[in-house]
């Protein structure tokens, strides 16, 4: 059984026992999330979609609060002595999920 959820502005597929990072939310380590906005949710009788999926909620505990891996900006201009670096760390949440209930 698996779930579409939206959450920070982006759609993640998640299982029971996924850990998946995501845009920060505020807790600890160890406190337990609820993400309301299914979009989808799947088992072995098929697909549900819509007002059906909307009434299911999955659940999910902090595992870690943190910063993501760097992205870097280079610029270079050859001959001239010129680089320049800049770069962005997107504060996340990792988050387990612990149950999908429809």
């Amino acid at each position: 059984m698996y779930a579409v959820i939206l959450t920070g502005g982006k759609q993640y597929r998640v299982s029971v026992d996924d850990e998946i990072f995501i845009e920060k939310l505020e807790g600890e380590a160890g406190q337990d999330v609820k993400f309301d906005q299914v979009l989808a949710l799947s088992d072995d009788s098929g697909m549900v979609t819509g007002k059906d999926a909307a009434k299911a909620n999955v659940a999910g505990t902090i595992v870690k609060q943190g910063k993501n891996k760097k992205i870097d900006i280079v610029q270079y201009k050859a001959k001239k002595g010129y680089r320049r670096k800049a770069g962005h760390r997107q504060p996340y949440t990792k988050v387990r999920i612990t149950a999908i209930n429809a």
